[in-house]
C-alpha cells in the first residue's frame, strides 16, 4: 500500500490543501475501507505535515476512518430529531438485523456500524447513511429489505 500512496500522492499533488482528497482516494483503495497507521504515516511524510494533523482529520471526517469498515458503512444519525422521533431504536433494529454492535463489521466483512452526526435528513427521522445514500423513516422492515438488497446486489456482481 505504500507504493501506492506514493502515486496517489503524486498523482493528486503535494500539498497540504490536497489533504482530504488523498485520503478519501486511498480509503477508497483499502480493502478494509480504513486508513491504517502506516497509510497516515507515510502520507504525513509525504505532505511534509505531522501525523497528528493527518490522524486529527481522518477521524474528524465521518466519511473517512481509522479503524476497519465494511463494504458498506451504515452511518446511525445520533442528532437530536432522529433520536426524538425513536433513533435510538434504530440502532438496535441494525444491531439485531445484522449481529453486531455499534462500531463492529460484520463476519463477512460487508457491513460496518457507527454512529454519525447530523445527515441532513431530519424530516426523514429516523435516517441512517449507507455509503452514500440517505434512507429515512426507517422500522425494522424496512431496513431488513435494505439490508437484504445489498446483499442481493453483492452476489450478482
Amino acid at each position: 500500500m505504500v507504493g501506492n500512496v506514493l502515486e496517489i500522492v503524486d498523482k493528486l499533488g503535494r500539498k497540504e490543501d490536497k489533504l482530504i482528497e488523498i485520503l478519501i482516494e486511498l480509503q477508497n483503495q483499502s480493502v478494509y475501507n480504513y486508513l491504517s497507521k502506516d497509510v497516515i504515516k507515510e502520507v504525513a511524510k509525504l505532505l511534509d505535515v505531522s501525523e497528528t494533523k493527518v490522524y486529527g482529520i481522518a477521524n474528524f471526517y465521518s466519511m473517512l476512518s481509522t479503524q476497519k469498515r465494511g463494504k458498506h458503512v451504515i452511518q446511525i444519525c445520533n442528532s437530536a430529531p432522529c433520536y426524538i422521533k425513536e433513533g435510538q431504536h434504530l440502532v438496535t433494529i441494525f444491531e439485531d438485523i445484522l449481529g453486531i454492535k455499534i462500531g463492529e463489521v460484520t463476519e463477512d466483512e460487508m457491513f460496518s456500524l457507527e454512529y454519525t452526526s447530523c445527515i441532513g435528513a431530519c424530516d426523514q427521522a429516523p435516517a441512517a447513511r449507507i455509503d452514500e445514500m440517505i434512507y429515512g423513516e426507517l422500522d425494522r422492515s424496512r431496513v431488513f429489505n435494505i439490508l437484504a438488497t445489498l446483499r442481493r446486489e453483492e452476489t450478482n456482481e
